[in-house]
């Protein structure tokens, strides 16, 4: 079964390459070439990819992957569950490393010693879609 996170890789780099190989897509997104190929033949199956041979190409084996109406429908649904699911786990470390700030800070007032540095929080900005995003995250890497 191909989770949302993996759907969600895929159907957004096809959209911003349709003629990617299926081997590229694979060593980008760090899958095996066996898996690309099971799940673009699966987006296939359910109607969210369309392909085409390329015509005038060299090699006759390369394909552009375009999406379809549920392809873009599904992408859309896939993000939100995929940001969803990276929201609630971006609070679930934030909740932790609260607990483990406030843990240090006992331990360095038990200890009565300031040898524990302060450790500045990192304040989380506000993207253009409304969510949460760190500072220092790369949005550009998925």
């Amino acid at each position: 079964m191909l989770s949302d996170a993996d759907r969600y890789r895929i159907l957004k780099r096809l959209e911003a390459n349709p003629e990617i190989s299926q081997r590229a897509l694979a060593e980008e997104l760090g899958l095996s070439l066996g898996k690309i190929n099971y799940c673009l033949n699966a987006l296939i199956d359910r109607g969210m990819l369309k392909v085409e041979n390329f015509r005038n190409n060299k090699h006759k084996r390369a394909y552009m992957y375009y999406l379809t109406p549920t392809g873009i429908e599904e992408k859309a649904r896939v993000t939100l569950r995929f940001l969803s699911a990276r929201l609630a786990e971006y609070e679930a470390l934030d909740r932790e490393i609260s607990v483990l700030r406030e843990e240090v800070g006992n331990a360095a007032a038990h200890a009565g010693s300031a040898a524990v540095p302060a450790m500045r929080r990192p304040q989380p900005t506000l993207n253009v879609a409304g969510a949460a995003a760190h500072p220092t995250e790369n949005h550009d890497a998925d």
